[in-house]
C-alpha cells in the first residue's frame, strides 16, 4: 500500500524525503505566506516543525490563510497545529509568543533552517540579526500586491514598511500560494544539494524569475 507521501517519494526519491524527515524548521510568522508554507511542507515530508506567531486568527485571514471560520479568535499557532495533526500526523512546536531579543536565540538555535514570514521590517530585522548570530540558514519570503519572492539571507536587504495597516493591502490568495511554491521549491533545491537560489514571481503575467546574486 502506497504511504502518504507516495508521491513526492516517486518524484523527488527516497534520500531527499529522509533528509527531509531530518530537518528541523523554524517559521516566523504564520500568516498568509507561512501558515500555507508550513501547510504545504508537511504534505512534503517535514517531520520537525516550529511556528511562531503573537496573533490570534481573525475573519480577513481566513480568505489567504490555512484557518477556517471556526477558528476565528484563536491563536494562530494552536489552530495551526491542530490542522497539521490532522493533515500529516504531526505534532508542530506551537510558540505563541513575540520573537524578541531576548529568547530569539533560544528559539533558533537548536534548529537547521529558519524561515522569515514576518509582515514587518523590525520583526524581520530582529530575525536577520538573530539568525546570522545563530549561524542559522534564513530564507526570507515576501510578497506586496503584485510580487513574491523568496530570497536567502545573503542577498536579502530588509524593506521599509509601507505606510498604513500592514493588513490593510491589496493580496490575491493566488499570489499567495505562488509564493509558498517558489518557496517550497527553494527548500527542496537546499535541502537536495546545498543550493541557495533565490527567486521572484509575478502573478500578473505568471512568471517566475531565479534572482542574480
Amino acid at each position: 500500500m502506497a504511504g502518504k507521501f507516495h508521491h513526492e517519494q516517486i518524484y523527488r526519491g527516497s534520500e531527499l524525503l529522509e533528509r527531509l524527515a531530518k530537518l528541523r524548521i523554524t517559521i516566523c510568522g504564520v500568516g498568509a505566506v507561512g501558515s500555507n508554507l508550513a501547510d504545504n511542507l508537511l504534505r512534503q515530508g517535514v517531520a520537525h516543525l516550529r511556528a511562531i506567531d503573537k496573533d490570534r486568527v481573525e475573519e480577513h485571514n481566513v480568505s489567504t490563510q490555512t484557518y477556517a471560520e471556526a477558528d476565528v479568535g484563536v491563536w494562530k499557532v494552536e489552530a495551526l497545529r491542530n490542522r497539521l495533526f490532522k493533515v500529516a500526523g504531526v505534532e508542530i512546536d506551537a510558540v505563541r509568543k513575540e520573537l524578541t531579543a531576548q529568547n530569539a536565540r533560544p528559539l533558533l538555535g537548536d534548529c537547521d533552517l529558519v524561515i522569515d514570514a514576518f509582515d514587518n521590517s523590525t520583526a524581520r530585522q530582529l530575525l536577520q540579526e538573530a539568525a546570522r548570530a545563530s549561524g542559522v540558514p534564513c530564507l526570507h519570503v515576501g510578497l506586496y500586491e503584485d510580487y513574491c519572492e523568496a530570497i536567502w539571507d545573503e542577498q536579502y536587504r530588509v524593506p521599509r514598511d509601507v505606510a498604513g495597516d500592514v493588513c490593510d493591502y491589496p493580496l490575491a490568495r493566488n499570489l499567495v500560494v505562488l509564493s509558498v511554491v517558489i518557496a517550497s521549491e527553494s527548500i527542496m533545491k537546499f535541502v537536495a544539494s546545498g543550493e541557495r537560489a533565490g527567486w521572484s514571481g509575478t502573478l500578473g503575467d505568471l512568471a517566475v524569475r531565479k534572482l542574480e546574486p
